[in-house]
């Protein structure tokens, strides 16, 4: 495997070839997907290895008494060896990592191969392909959460420990100096612990950052900024904390400490700072200075680090390992966004350039991450399989007489059934509305009522065994449509389900399974927007497309009100696993094709996606599904290019083609039509004719299995192939 090392006396960095770590007890082997450097504490160490002998001893002083301590007990000779061999080895980089667990040691009962786990420690979570990581340095991420943010996992508890010493109350005032990676993220820890924050550091754009991230005020310390800031939020009276989460040589920010803090305030110090303390100005104040020791308690205990022992929580509640978790779920619920922390992404093929950018200047950053590349014949890229569709020995469809209208029966009568589908069908010619089954009376006795339909019932079976049931939509909520969808086939029926069709894959199997089993591929999931007249107006003005294509999808889905059963998604899924298949399916029609590969990444808490789909002609389409927009944009653009071509469509109401000539569509009313009508007319005319579904069953699967893929990616971090795609 591959390693980055330093050697300290030359300071030559490297890319080094090493054996991979054995996974020993009480710990598991971690094949890493980003790590991240430290720019602050990897730097400064990169920074030193180039320095003189002289200017190291000067940067290292406690290593130069360890060093005068030898030469008293051990001679002059005995101590230049062992110093110069210590120098001239090479050292290990890194300690923030995640990665994905390949090997499980003895005694490790709470992952899994193939669990994805933040890791922490600079003799663990290296800057290395694989790592062996004891138990107490290794936390689960949370599903949904990218393997990119827990990344940070080691850097937000070393942020955390530090807000934890300064025990922050609700309505505090606190002052961060140093707005590097680690300040950045104590800023953000203290809004989410209520606390206003004013931040101070020299570089504009850092200071910009903060505020952006939710820091009341920042300025240069130097300025008068920061001391009007703490003024006007304080009344006057000082901070109640300042955060030291700065670097180098200059005793500026203990005196800046001393200055603004109020009368018994908390200074905490989490960088490595001169801490030249002005004793006047400390001891008028009675400040309390605290120091905090990297991630939390545990740090640097071998019986805690190395042999698993954990402290009983009742004594100490936050070890570095539960503030390890506890970071990583913050991250989770966005409650701390990483993202905009992120400068740059870089190969770790290409460690030894990155760092040398960085020690030189021509890369600023505040954070940098190590993306790793895929173990050919080791970890192979993950997949999502698309089942192929078997038809069993099953019955072909039949024609329905002349004039006997095709019976319909509806499981679910919820408010996307009763606004967008039955009153459709209400009024269609052909067409009886037979049964409404609902899981509760009521709602069954309002369907009947308001739309006509001929019975109510909760009994599912007996709507199954309807001879004379012609078809059966599923419209109930997410985690029933796989299940019931398969009763309905095995039943015989044609079945019009709402999406999605399948929540995880062994469900989509399901489904197919019953296709084979009863040869009854009769199904239709309500993709509706491939219908939509403007949009079927639009593709035929564009015409047959010759060269591949990019596509840009824009879904500015907006926030859900509280309490929505889209939220619950332990049980229903994902907000994009419930409704992504619309414009999944949406791309794949006008680009003709089923995609290949799913790339997604998500901003913290999965609100937002960008998603990135490959086509087999060398087609991309990008879906942008994004929760934090204005209500006041609309819902959906959508832009074709290729061919010289561009085709827009701007939610449903108007649609234009640019080309050799321009066409322009008329402005539909403000009632948009996005293509249920006409998808429900196909869908009762293939019922009447017995001819084919108006989607093939294998374009359905492709779309659902894509759609399933976004959240493998999201958790794996990288792209996805579509298994078996066509």
């Amino acid at each position: 495997m591959k390693q980055v090392v330093q050697n300290y006396k030359t300071g030559e960095l490297a890319v080094l070839d090493v054996p991979v770590p054995g996974c020993k007890p009480g710990g598991v082997l971690v094949r890493t997907s980003y790590s991240l450097i430290s720019t602050g504490t990897e730097l400064m160490k990169v920074s030193e290895a180039g320095m003189s002998m002289l200017g190291k001893a000067r940067s290292r002083p406690d290593q130069v008494a360890k060093v005068m301590q030898s030469v008293a007990t051990n001679g002059i000779p005995a101590t230049y060896q062992k110093v110069m061999g210590k120098l001239d080895s090479y050292t290990p980089l890194g300690y923030s990592l995640c990665g994905v667990v390949e090997q499980v040691g003895p005694g490790i009962d709470d992952v899994k191969v193939g669990d994805v786990v933040a890791c922490a420690g600079n003799e663990h979570a290296l800057h290395a392909e694989l790592n062996w990581v004891p138990k107490n340095l290794y936390a689960k991420v949370p599903d949904g959460l990218a393997p990119r943010y827990a990344a940070f996992g080691t850097v937000g508890s070393i942020a955390m420990q530090g807000v934890r010493r300064g025990e922050p109350q609700l309505g505090e005032v606190a002052l961060v100096i140093g707005l590097g990676l680690i300040g950045q993220l104590v800023v953000q820890l203290l809004v989410a612990a209520g606390v206003r924050v004013v931040g101070a550091d020299p570089d504009p754009a850092r200071c910009e950052l903060a505020e952006r991230l939710g820091a009341a005020a920042c300025g240069d310390p130097g300025s008068t900024a920061v001391e009007a800031a703490v003024a006007e939020l304080t009344e006057g009276h000082g901070v109640d904390q300042v955060y030291l989460a700065a670097g180098g040589g200059s005793n500026q920010p203990v005196e800046l400490a001393a200055r603004l803090c109020r009368d018994r305030g908390r200074v905490v110090d989490i960088g490595k700072c001169r801490l030249d303390l002005p004793w006047n100005a400390y001891y008028e104040k009675e400040l309390d200075v605290r120091f905090s020791r990297s991630y939390g308690p545990g740090r640097y205990d071998p019986e805690y680090e190395l042999e698993g022992r954990d402290y009983p929580i009742g004594y100490v509640r936050w070890t570095e390992r539960r503030n390890l978790a506890c970071f990583l779920d913050l991250v989770a619920r966005g409650s701390v966004d990483v993202e905009p922390l992120v400068s740059h992404v870089a190969d770790f093929d290409d460690a030894v350039d990155t760092y040398r950018r960085l020690k030189d200047g021509d890369l600023k950053a505040v954070a940098v991450l190590f993306r790793y590349p895929e173990q050919k014949g080791e970890a192979p890229a993950p997949a999502v399989a698309v089942p192929a569709v078997r038809r069993g020995g099953g019955l072909p469809a039949q024609a329905r007489p002349a004039r006997t209208p095709v019976r319909l029966a509806f499981v679910g009568a919820g408010n996307y059934a009763t606004s967008m589908l039955l009153p459709h069908l209400a009024k269609r010619e052909g067409v009886e509305l037979s049964t409404v089954v609902t899981t509760t009376a009521l709602s069954a006795a309002n369907a009947q009522r308001k739309f006509g339909f001929a019975e109510a019932t909760t009994d599912l079976d007996a709507v199954l065994g309807d001879k004379s049931v012609d078809a059966v939509f599923v419209v109930t909520r997410h985690s029933s449509h796989a299940e019931l969808t398969r009763k309905a086939l095995l039943a015989g029926k044609t079945v019009f389900v709402e999406k999605p069709l399948a929540l995880s894959e062994d469900e989509l199997a399901g489904v197919l399974a019953a296709v084979e089993e009863s040869g009854n591929d009769r199904l239709q999931v309500g993709f509706n927007r491939r219908f939509a007249p403007l949009l079927q107006q639009a593709r035929g003005q564009f015409g047959v497309r010759t060269g591949p294509a990019n596509l840009r999808y824009l879904v500015n889905a907006g926030r859900l009100q509280h309490g929505s059963w889209y939220l619950q998604q332990g049980t229903e899924g994902s907000r994009f696993a419930g409704e992504g298949g619309h414009f999944i399916d949406t791309a794949s029609w006008l680009l003709g094709a089923d995609p290949v590969s799913v790339y997604a990444v998500a901003t913290s808490g999965n609100d937002d996606l960008q998603v990135v789909l490959r086509y087999p002609d060398g087609s991309t389409a990008t879906i942008s599904y994004v929760t934090t927009g204005s209500s006041s944009f609309p819902k959906e653009t959508l832009d074709l290019v290729a061919d010289g071509k561009v085709l827009r469509l701007d939610d449903f109401v108007r649609a234009s083609v640019y080309g050799s000539k321009r066409w322009v569509s008329s402005r539909l009313p403000q009632a948009r039509d996005k293509g249920q009508n006409a998808e429900l007319a196909a869908f009762v005319k293939a019922v009447r004719t017995g001819g084919p579904m108006p989607v093939p069953l294998e374009s359905l699967v492709a779309t659902t299995a894509a759609t399933l893929a976004v959240q493998a990616s999201l958790v794996g971090g990288v792209p996805v192939t579509l298994a078996g795609a066509r």
